[in-house]
C-alpha cells in the first residue's frame, strides 16, 4: 500500500472519528449518496456511516457513504406532485415577453426568449 494510502487507512476511525478508507478501498456494503440514487435508495434518515478520502491536486477531498443495508427505496413523486412540477417548468420554458412556451428552459441572465432579445435573423445564424 502506497503512503498515501495508507495514511487515509482508518477502518476504526481512531484518526478521523469516522471510519476512513482510502479511494476505491471501502467495504462494497457501503456507498456514496450517488450509488445510492442510482441503485433506487435513499439514505433513510440514517447519518454518515464512513468516508473516503483521496488527494487530487494538491488538496485532500472527501466522499461520505451510507450503509446499504440501512438504505430504504426511493419515494416516488405523487400525480399532484408531479403536475405541480410540469406547471413549474412550463412557467420557465414561457416568455413574457411574447408569451410563447419556447421549448427550452430561458436564461436567467435575459429573463426573455433569445427570439426577443436577439431577433429572429440573429438566432438562426
Amino acid at each position: 500500500m502506497s503512503r498515501i494510502k495508507a495514511a487515509f487507512w482508518d477502518p476504526t476511525g481512531a484518526r478521523y472519528a469516522i471510519p476512513t478508507w482510502p479511494w476505491r478501498m471501502s467495504p462494497p456494503h457501503l456507498m456514496t449518496l450517488r450509488q445510492l440514487a442510482a441503485e433506487g435508495l435513499r439514505p433513510g434518515g440514517q447519518g454518515v456511516q464512513a468516508q473516503v478520502m483521496w488527494s487530487s491536486r494538491r488538496r485532500v477531498r472527501v466522499a461520505f457513504l451510507y450503509d446499504v443495508r440501512l438504505a430504504l427505496p426511493k419515494r416516488t413523486a405523487t400525480p399532484r406532485q408531479l403536475e405541480a412540477l410540469a406547471k413549474a417548468n412550463a412557467a420557465r420554458r414561457t416568455c413574457p415577453a411574447c408569451r410563447a412556451d419556447v421549448g427550452y428552459v430561458l436564461p436567467r441572465h435575459l429573463g426573455i426568449c433569445l427570439d426577443c432579445h436577439y431577433g429572429p435573423a440573429e438566432v438562426a445564424a
